[in-house]
């Protein structure tokens, strides 16, 4: 059971995703309660390894509108919580075959806890995204048509 999950859209268009994985993710009181609001952007949102732990750069928490004077930055680097071996895994994988890894969606787990669900990515090129398009188009115009 998922609660609250908020897809990185843009991710599945601009990337072929090769492999995922699920993260912990530090974050302070007055974020996880924006996180619960839906206040999220994703725009431009990336990982880096920055001394060997992986770091979420360029994703968009709105601060917290009760927040008062302990809010947050919003767009603050957030450290990913990985065991060391997919750490070493991943940045295997990256520096491999020139991948890029891109947040893909934030859950809460049946835990409560805030999870990202980071992907390995390809990025594809033009005619591609043509390619996705027309998939897309072609599923909505059949389920049109299994509806009438």
């Amino acid at each position: 059971m998922q609660n609250l999950l908020i897809k990185n859209k843009k991710a599945f268009f601009n990337y072929e995703i090769v492999d995922t994985y699920t993260a912990g993710i530090q974050l302070y009181g007055t974020e996880v309660k924006s996180v619960r609001d839906s206040k999220v952007s994703f725009t431009d949102a990336y990982c880096l390894f920055i001394n060997q732990e992986l770091w979420l750069r360029g994703i968009h928490i709105s601060e917290y509108a009760f927040g008062s004077y302990n809010n947050h930055v919003p767009k603050r680097d957030r450290k990913l919580l990985l065991n060391k071996k997919e750490i070493q895994k991943i940045q295997k994988q990256v520096s491999e075959k020139s991948l890029t890894i891109v947040p893909l969606k934030i859950f809460f787990n049946e835990n409560g806890f805030v999870k990202v669900e980071i992907g390995i990515a390809r990025g594809k090129k033009k005619f591609d995204k043509r390619e996705t398009l027309k998939e897309k188009d072609t599923k909505r115009d059949l389920d049109r048509v299994m509806k009438h």
